[in-house]
């Protein structure tokens, strides 16, 4: 993301005071926080599954 090259100095000055946003490696993080992320995203992998099988039951 760094050799991203600003539009205009408004794009410019607003990399230099909010920064670039980083890509996030889940084994990095702690792992309460690493498994949390797990448990969430299986959570809602698993209720759209369930609400397309119920979706085509129905």
């Amino acid at each position: 993301m760094a050799d991203k090259k600003p539009i205009n100095d408004a794009m410019e000055h607003m990399n230099q005071i909010e920064g670039f946003p980083a890509d996030v490696d889940m084994k990095k993080l702690p792992k309460p926080l690493r498994y949390f992320g797990y448990v969430m995203f299986s959570f809602f992998s698993l209720t759209i599954l369930f609400m397309i099988i119920m979706k085509l039951l129905s």
